[in-house]
């Protein structure tokens, strides 16, 4: 059981910032900030959970097994991760390559105290059994002094090389000729060894540059996520199940009459309207597994999103499934997204495995909470920088669709564009 107290807040970016310095001295933190982009399936402009009562972290072997039990016995807020290689759970695959993070493969926690912040309010939940810290802590908040650290450059490596992503662009478009896929979506990673960094500092930086709606700051020991991403997984709503996979990027430009140009190329883009629609029939079929009898609906296609960094092509897909239907059975049969793997799944997901140089881990994953009731909503970990402390590691991939029209240089290109934000707030 929770006690639950609204206050009023004079400034939401204030006490944002004050919330996330005092929740920074928690072992574990998840902080979702929606940058105030009010959209059509929204429930708060901010969320932040601190402090485990109870975890769960395992590897992929009957990871969804365990999150099921974990989730129905539980019955209240949680709060986590799904990473990309519970895949390996699902199908018959495996993930041999490099990990220089060491992510646990799932991590979700009950936390404690719980912050819901909408407008100029915020709703604080905290569990009986530290009840009586809620005036004290918010007292500490609204006091807490907000200064900012300066993070040193951090050197950052390419771990494929541009004459090995072309390689290895032309080695999938082979896959596609033969008919083995027909989307897939490729990544790599740029990393940093041995280096230090003010996690708090740089998700800060980085929010502010991008201001995206599902932005994420992640804590868990020493283990962190700094996430810019612009894309929802999957939310339930009741009985409606959202999905808005996003496919097709265009830059944005200073010049007004150009950037409008570039929002409409990107509109009429047939190469990117082409990825978007093969997605839309992916998603499609995954909610298919748990919806009713002809509940799956495309409420948009290929509509055009601005953000600060870029203009994004984004489809809405929806769904209705039945009270007894499992929030995780949903997950389980969506996940791992169709917009970070490709079509057909399975077969796309082997072939990333064979080019792809190092294990996703929790980047293309997905981070995000359940209700008490089991409505849940994930975003999708994309634009984003791990690092984990301990073995000072950091890393950060991008990654686009690749289709029998792509252009491998292009491909490139367009994954530079992604990573933009992420090397202007680490250097």
């Amino acid at each position: 059981m929770r006690t639950v107290i609204t206050k009023d807040i004079s400034s939401f970016s204030d006490f944002k910032n004050q919330l996330l310095h005092w929740a920074n001295q928690h072992r574990e933190v998840v902080f979702l900030d929606s940058n105030q982009y009010h959209q059509k399936y929204s429930s708060y402009d901010a969320v932040l959970a601190v402090d485990a009562f109870t975890s769960i972290k395992t590897d992929y072997e009957n990871a969804f097994q365990d999150l099921y039990q974990y989730q129905s016995q539980t019955k209240d807020w949680l709060f986590g991760y799904l990473s990309y290689d519970l895949k390996n759970d699902t199908e018959a695959l495996h993930s041999n390559n490099f990990d220089g993070l060491a992510f646990p493969d799932l991590f979700f926690f009950q936390p404690k105290k719980l912050f819901l912040i909408k407008e100029n309010q915020v709703e604080i939940q905290y569990l009986r059994m530290c009840d009586d810290e809620i005036e004290l802590d918010f007292e500490e908040i609204i006091q807490c002094s907000v200064f900012s650290i300066q993070s040193s450059d951090v050197e950052i490596q390419q771990r494929i090389s541009k004459e090995n992503y072309l390689s290895k662009v032309s080695k999938m478009l082979e896959h596609i000729h033969r008919g083995d896929i027909y989307e897939a979506n490729f990544c790599m990673e740029f990393y940093a060894e041995n280096t230090q960094i003010e996690p708090l500092e740089i998700y800060q930086k980085l929010n502010a540059i991008s201001e995206p709606p599902f932005a994420v700051y992640f804590k868990n020991n020493f283990q962190y996520l700094l996430s810019a991403s612009p894309e929802r997984y999957l939310r339930k709503e009741g009985n409606k199940v959202i999905s808005q996979p996003i496919k097709g990027t265009a830059r944005r430009s200073f010049d007004l009459e150009q950037d409008e140009q570039l929002k409409s190329d990107l509109a009429q883009n047939e190469k990117e309207r082409s990825e978007n629609i093969m997605i839309v029939d992916l998603v499609r079929n995954d909610l298919s597994h748990t919806a009713t009898k002809g509940s799956v609906q495309v409420e948009e296609l290929c509509k055009i999103y601005t953000f600060k960094q870029v203009h994004q092509m984004i489809s809405t897909i929806v769904s209705e499934v039945e009270n007894t239907t499992s929030p995780i059975e949903i997950l389980r049969t969506t996940f791992p997204m169709g917009s970070m793997t490709g079509a057909p799944k399975i077969s796309a997901m082997q072939i990333i495995e064979e080019l792809e140089e190092i294990k996703r881990g929790l980047y293309s994953g997905a981070v995000g909470y359940f209700t008490p009731n089991g409505d849940f909503d994930f975003n999708v970990v994309i634009r984003s920088i791990l690092y984990n402390s301990q073995n000072q590691y950091l890393s950060f991939s991008v990654g686009s669709a690749i289709t029998s029209q792509a252009i491998p240089e292009m491909e490139y290109e367009e994954c530079l564009l992604k990573a933009k934000a992420m090397f202007e707030v680490l250097r």
